[in-house]
């Protein structure tokens, strides 16, 4: 009798990448905080995250560069793609600016940052869990060191959001307008597109139904004890960043991330 044949599963690049560019772009927002946070504490928060997330990006960057044999590095994929290329949720690449309250001028909100982080970890501490357990070896470890950090983004932003949901009345009514402004574009995480589709052919299976009933406790939870209540749904655009179509700052954003290492390629440092 012949002996089995083991196939080894292995989540398609598109999907890796997806996940990378998710972490590498809300890195680079979070680190816009660096040497600007409201207290210090949160200033050297806010790096830690963001180290964790860019530190996510690299591990999946390598292990795409790895299974494509061409050479390729890390570095590639983070640096030498356009915007058309990249996977991430538009929700990540918006900038820390938002709608303001009244009397508050400033360049950067750290309301939407906080709010942003929340909704992000949200979907994310559950989502590495499934995948913790998936088929793929390689990214199931990812996943599950992924998993131990994201569990921190979720409690720290968690911890803020209340603070400052169930705190003045305008730290409320900034934070609720974060809420506003933010909610709409969640609605890209549940939309189906080609790249699950691809997910579950290769035969790394999530469950989206448990995925979207956990995030949307995590995220009811969280706004009862900071008195936040989540927008009417109104009917219109469903972003679409992870197909590629992005907002124009997404560009901005990448030209920050990317100029040195274009502007020296094959240099190392």
């Amino acid at each position: 009798m012949d002996a089995a044949v083991v196939q080894t599963v292995r989540a398609p690049s598109a999907y890796l990448l997806h996940l990378a560019d998710n972490a590498l772009v809300l890195g680079q927002r979070n680190a816009q905080w660096c040497g600007h946070g409201p207290i210090l504490e949160e200033d050297l928060a806010q790096a830690n995250i963001s180290l964790d997330l860019i530190g996510q990006a690299r591990l999946l960057y390598a292990l795409v560069a790895s299974r494509a044999g061409d050479g390729s590095t890390e570095d590639d994929y983070a640096y030498f793609r356009d915007a058309t290329a990249f996977g991430n949720y538009t929700l990540l690449e918006l900038p820390q600016y938002g709608p303001l309250v009244g009397h508050a001028h400033a360049d950067m909100d750290y309301a939407i940052t906080i709010t942003r982080n929340f909704l992000y970890s949200a979907l994310m501490a559950p989502l590495w869990q499934q995948l913790a357990q998936c088929a793929d070896a390689d990214l199931a470890a990812i996943a599950a060191k992924s998993l131990k950090e994201t569990t921190y983004h979720l409690r720290h932003s968690r911890d803020w959001l209340v603070k400052l949901g169930d705190g003045t009345e305008t730290s409320h009514a900034r934070m609720q307008a974060a809420l506003n402004h933010l909610w709409p574009y969640t609605r890209e995480f549940w939309t189906e597109t080609a790249l699950e589709q691809q997910l579950q052919a290769a035969g790394v299976s999530l469950n989206w139904h448990d995925l979207a009933e956990d995030f949307q406790a995590l995220v009811d939870e969280g706004l009862a004890q900071s008195t936040l209540r989540l927008p009417v749904q109104e009917p219109g655009y469903t972003s679409q960043g992870k197909q590629g179509i992005h907002s124009e700052h997404l560009t901005y954003l990448l030209t920050d991330l990317q100029s040195v290492a274009r502007a020296h390629p094959g240099a190392q440092w």
